[in-house]
């Protein structure tokens, strides 16, 4: 069974910092990436990284937001620093072994979500 867990959201100041972490199991990832969502809006991808620890950000996030995994841990991290209210969403990790699908959001393998609020 596939398995995503976040954990590490929580509520922090404007110019704090958070880490979220997304311990996977049930398979071998190659492509692994975090969206957000906030109420009323569309999911964003926020960072992807591929098997050789290549990263990609979104312009919104780029020089604050950096994504790594622990490939001995299965565990997928994003240290957000710098954050800014609209930072504020539901963050989600995702996982799949087609690399277009992390850009285009159609992953086949999510976790819950975990929330991250960013006040002014």
């Amino acid at each position: 069974q596939v398995q995503l867990v976040e954990s590490g959201g929580g509520s922090v100041q404007a110019g704090g910092s958070l880490r979220l972490s997304c311990a996977a199991s049930g398979y071998t990832y190659y492509y692994m990436g975090w969206f957000r969502q906030a109420p009323g809006k569309e999911r964003e991808r926020v960072a992807i990284i591929d098997s050789y620890g290549t990263s990609s950000y979104s312009d919104s996030v780029q020089g604050r937001f950096t994504i790594s995994k622990d490939n001995a841990k299965s565990t997928l991290y994003l240290q957000m620093n710098r954050l800014k209210p609209e930072d504020t969403a539901m963050y989600y990790c995702a996982a799949d072994s087609v690399h277009y699908r992390l850009w285009t959001g159609s992953v086949n393998y999510w976790g819950q979500g975990t929330q991250v609020t960013v006040s002014s």
